[in-house]
């Protein structure tokens, strides 16, 4: 298993410079690096100085960079669901469509790109991943997709199964099962297709469990000393602990001023400005990406107390609502809705009080 690392914060901060740098830091550290980019254009591959691919290609000793291709993740598999299309269908209608003329859905992307650090990270080949993403919000919602896809699971399988429209399409459920088991490369047999299974459900699992260990799964804060990047920097660390994904630090791209302090009590790392060419330089002023697991939890659950405390900085009382459905609380705040389901010894039981204090939420029971 691998430590995936990656960055948020507004854009012109730096953040694909720091990624270039953390990567080549850990890779010189005997670390073998996957520097992991979204396709965004040209800018990873001129600061590279080299060309980019969507398959991993050697940069130098230790270090590997593959620039995802939504488009390529997606034609890869799409001769096996045409042969399927043809196994369960008489007459099939996409036989003669290609896989280069498939247009990417909205949020079929981030599914393609997290299933692809899924399977690198499975690989065994790779110590560290670097993913080189968007860094807002929209990349929390990628990496917070098992909890999400996992609550919809618990909460609406039964009401599928049931539905009028599910059985209507129950004769077309083989092919269905087929098209999601090549997509997403897992083995999605058996009858019962609103019941997730085995297979997916461990895949569900095992993303919520990378997203709770900061030893997994970590990002870190870039920023300027500019009052927009420190605010959105801000905002991206209070919904980045409402996915549960832990915020090991800050990096401040240039001369640190009294600023900072809104970060506290995250340790705070100065980089030199812009040192484009000079790679050693930032690289060693860059923090120690293993010490994410001293950052605060984004949650605890203290059951001696009947307590669950969620520490969400850069938000106030006004700007969250709580609600609770039997055993699960739902908590939004900025951008995000978080459902936590309760342990055994607090599940039968409902909210007494929220308060505010020092950055926690503090939800008694």
């Amino acid at each position: 298993m691998s430590l995936i690392l990656t960055f948020l914060g507004k854009g012109g901060t730096g953040r694909t410079t720091v990624a270039i740098a953390a990567a080549k830091r850990l890779a010189t550290q005997g670390k073998r690096v996957l520097l992991a980019a979204q396709d965004t254009g040209p800018a990873l591959s001129l600061l590279l100085n080299a060309p980019l691919a969507p398959d991993p290609q050697e940069l130098s000793q230790n270090l590997q960079v593959v620039q995802f291709k939504t488009s390529t993740l997606l034609e890869r598999n799409w001769e096996e669901v045409k042969k399927l299309e043809a196994q369960y269908l008489r007459t099939p209608i996409i036989k003669d469509v290609y896989g280069q003329e498939l247009i990417v859905l909205p949020g079929m992307d981030r599914a393609l790109e997290l299933n692809a650090l899924r399977e690198y990270d499975a690989s065994g080949k790779y110590d560290v991943i670097v993913y080189d993403s968007s860094g807002d919000v929209s990349t929390l919602r990628t990496l917070g997709m098992p909890e999400s896809l996992s609550w919809y699971s618990r909460r609406f399988s039964k009401l599928i199964a049931d539905s009028e429209l599910f059985k209507t399409i129950s004769p077309s459920l083989p092919l269905i099962q087929g098209i999601i088991s090549s997509v997403l490369n897992v083995n999605w047999g058996g009858d019962n297709f609103a019941q997730p299974p085995k297979e997916v459900t461990n895949i569900l699992e095992q993303g919520k469990a990378a997203l709770a260990d900061p030893k997994r799964l970590a990002a870190y804060l870039v920023t300027t000393d500019d009052p927009t990047a420190i605010a959105t920097a801000r905002y991206l660390w209070g919904n980045a602990q409402q996915v549960g994904l832990s915020v090991g630090g800050v990096i401040f791209n240039g001369a640190m001023t009294e600023m900072v302090s809104e970060f506290s009590p995250l340790p705070v790392s100065a980089i030199p400005k812009s040192p484009i060419g000079d790679w050693q330089l930032l690289m060693d002023a860059l923090p120690d990406f293993t010490q994410a697991t001293q950052a605060p939890k984004p949650i605890e659950i203290d059951i001696s107390s009947r307590e669950v405390r969620l520490f969400l900085p850069g938000f106030d009382k006004k700007q969250v609502k709580l609600t609770q459905s039997g055993p699960e609380v739902t908590i939004e705040a900025g951008d995000q809705r978080r459902n936590i389901f309760l342990p055994p010894a607090l599940s039968g039981s409902t909210v007494k009080g929220a308060k505010f204090q020092n950055g926690y939420l503090i939800i008694s029971f």
